[in-house]
């Protein structure tokens, strides 16, 4: 299991793409997020294990005694740090499941991120924060009567690509691609080898060599 050093050494060196480039290799060829999945700051890099929680969708809010907050609560006051809570709306975008407070509730706990595939809405507090978000869309909904958590750390689906609390997401401006955690020393591996290929093939390409034969010396492009 990769530990912290890895993971601050990949935010680092690595990047989205070459990560998919490396799961298609491996034969995971859907581990990217869809392209509506875009960052709040294109200038933020995401990494660290998620946890997920699926949000189903509601047409009221509930009972007046009922919390209809209570599993994503949950959920955010359990984070550990380096993990980042994985938010699967179905795509359903009326629902904002994220916003300024959650942002700072997660941050505070040592969370590294958030990705949804609803809504995010305070973006400009967030920005200033610097706190990676990569979401569906940005709107003013909130989730209450629209959307409820209904389960959390299952697996479920966010942004076309299924994901597990403990899989590896890195995110970028390119996009999010999932790393599940039963492969994830081996991806690692090989995607740092690849970007030294890339590295070389940059200084060859950039000293006037020809694009085929730098690519019959490396083999990435």
């Amino acid at each position: 299991m990769l530990g912290v050093e890895d993971l601050a050494r990949a935010r680092e060196t690595l990047y989205s793409a070459v990560f998919s480039d490396v799961l298609d290799g491996f034969g995971h060829m859907h581990q990217a997020m869809g392209p509506t999945i875009r960052p709040l700051d294109d200038t933020v890099v995401l990494i660290g294990r998620a946890r997920t929680g699926a949000y189903m969708a509601v047409c009221d809010a509930g009972a007046d005694d009922e919390n209809p907050y209570e599993l994503e609560i949950k959920l955010i006051d359990d984070i550990k740090p380096g993990e980042i809570p994985i938010l699967g709306c179905a795509g359903n975008l009326r629902i904002a499941p994220w916003g300024e407070l959650l942002t700072t509730a997660t941050k505070m706990r040592g969370g590294v991120g958030c990705v949804t595939d609803g809504l995010c809405r305070d973006v400009r507090i967030i920005r200033e924060l610097k706190f990676p978000v990569f979401c569906g869309g940005i709107g003013p909904l909130d989730s209450r009567g629209r959307g409820k958590m209904l389960e959390i750390d299952r697996p479920i689906e966010c942004g076309g690509v299924k994901i597990r609390s403990g899989d590896i997401v890195f995110g970028d401006v390119d996009g999010v691609v999932v790393i599940p955690r039963e492969i994830e020393e081996k991806v690692f591996a090989a995607a740092f080898k690849k970007v030294d290929g890339e590295n070389r093939s940059r200084a060859e390409l950039l000293n006037g060599r020809l694009l085929a034969d730098v690519y019959a010396t490396y083999g990435v492009l």
